[in-house]
């Protein structure tokens, strides 16, 4: 049992002031595995007044200073790889192999930072004025609890290589990830308040981060409910906002697919993370003409997917996070069959043999129109629906047809034709017979799903801000 009652601020671990606990619980057996107090207001005030006297050592450091912090912490969380792993399945859930990726990933962001801070130019000459890209300043990180690890390495790495100092809002239900995390970071032995750590409310820590004057920009991945709350907070103070939003969306398989291939890695792309991800390919979308054949493979498919203990390398899908998403996603099951969609596979209940934990089965469904609830809305768990297109243009409306763009994968023997139908799809990533994203290339959202993009280049210079000097 462990409890976890500190934060981290100014270099070292604090016992919080915040009073109030929260259990959390192992989703695969309902067992508490620890409890933890709640940092609030006041903590987060401090750690942003941390924070804000390390900007100004941040600010002067060199490209080459930077580049070495980031390649300390690369070493420490490497270090710490198989701890990361290991809290990403006990406190939600994740299948062993998602969860080795993202601790793997989790280091491997500040690789990529310091490669790309390396190869940037900082200052630059634009017809007669020089050009400087300087750190924005104080900035807030807010991540999520699906891949909590791998959500702040990446921002705090961008942050970082920009001359940044950070305070960093984990979930309050990634408390023991956040905790490993906390730890592999402090070996990297930063100056003192280079980055904050505090676990807390979004009421309390979440809006101090949004409002304070002194924190210049946040970086926010979750909802797009609370992150409309969060920029809006900030207008006061013109705060600079990254929103990664809630997604909706679609898998593509054009006509000339090779099903085989594509059916696969469509539901691989449905189901990863136990369908707790925002870029998760919960709409297919097939040609109406070649429904039954793919009825036919999904459920064959669905029918050999592991479902159960975690940390079994052969299994696909583990339990929710929470019973609230259990609760969530038997409620859409619910919904798809009221709404008239007809289930292939899986449905309400857990899967035989699976009593104790939050497990659910992973249900396909088909005959699903645009309107109903399981196409519309962001059900973050393993639930597909199963749209059908009489030609090339409905299929590009139907996967255009919400007020989400995040990510959308397409499936085409054709390049050429993939090509020129991702150059029409509302959506910030395209990916094309693949489902695995380019960590350098930018990633964010359009319409409701975001402003903004991370990784890379884009991701370094959303935490810098312009400066023109010229001169006679």
């Amino acid at each position: 049992m462990r409890n976890i009652n500190q934060a981290y601020i100014d270099g070292r671990f604090v016992t919080v002031q915040g009073h109030e606990t929260v259990e959390r619980v192992n989703p695969a057996t309902e067992a508490v595995v620890g409890t933890v107090t709640l940092a609030n207001r006041e903590d987060a005030i401090d750690a942003i007044a941390a924070a804000k006297r390390a900007q100004v050592i941040m600010a002067r450091t060199t490209k080459v200073e930077r580049v070495a912090m980031l390649k300390r912490l690369q070493a420490a969380v490497l270090a710490s790889t198989e701890q990361l792993r290991d809290s990403a399945i006990e406190e939600y859930g994740a299948p062993l192999a998602r969860a080795q990726w993202v601790s793997q990933y989790a280091s491997q962001c500040f690789a990529n930072a310091a490669q790309t801070l390396a190869d940037y130019e900082l200052e630059r000459s634009i017809g007669e004025a020089r050009v400087r890209m300087e750190p924005v300043g104080v900035a807030g990180l807010i991540a999520p609890w699906n891949s909590a690890a791998g959500t702040i390495c990446s921002k705090l790495a961008s942050a970082i290589a920009a001359g940044c100092a950070s305070v960093i809002k984990p979930s309050e239900l990634s408390a023991l990830q956040a905790q490993v995390l906390a730890q592999a970071l402090d070996r990297a032995n930063l100056p003192r308040g280079v980055f904050n750590i505090v676990l807390g409310r979004g009421h309390d820590v979440g809006d101090e981060i949004s409002t304070s004057p002194h924190i210049a920009k946040i970086s926010f991945t979750g909802s797009t409910q609370t992150g409309k709350l969060i920029a809006h907070a900030g207008i006061d103070t013109m705060k600079r906002v990254s929103l990664s939003l809630t997604g909706k969306s679609a898998s593509i398989v054009l006509d000339d697919a090779d099903f085989g291939v594509a059916l696969p890695l469509a539901l691989n792309a449905a189901f990863m993370n136990n369908g707790q991800a925002c870029v998760a390919g919960t709409r297919l979308l097939v040609p109406r003409s070649r429904l039954r054949e793919v009825v036919e493979q999904v459920k064959a498919f669905v029918d050999g997917i592991v479902v159960g203990n975690p940390h079994n390398p052969a299994t696909v899908i583990g339990p929710l996070a929470s019973e609230a998403q259990y609760e969530r996603i038997q409620h859409f099951i619910r919904r798809g069959q009221e709404q008239g969609a007809s289930i292939i596979v899986g449905g309400e209940g857990k899967p035989a043999g699976l009593e104790k934990g939050y497990f659910v089965q992973p249900t396909v469904f088909a005959n699903v129109s645009q309107d109903m609830d399981i196409a519309r809305e962001e059900i973050f768990g393993p639930v597909l629906s199963i749209l059908t297109y009489d030609n090339e243009a409905q299929a590009i409306e139907l996967a255009n047809a919400t007020v989400y763009g995040l990510q959308a994968y397409l499936f085409s023997r054709s390049q050429e034709r993939a090509q020129r139908v991702a150059s029409e799809l509302e959506a910030g990533t395209v990916l094309i017979n693949r489902i695995i994203p380019d960590l350098l290339a930018p990633f964010g959202g359009v319409k409701q799903s975001g402003l903004g993009r991370e990784f890379g280049v884009f991701g370094l210079e959303s935490f810098l801000e312009a400066k023109t000097v010229a001169s006679n």
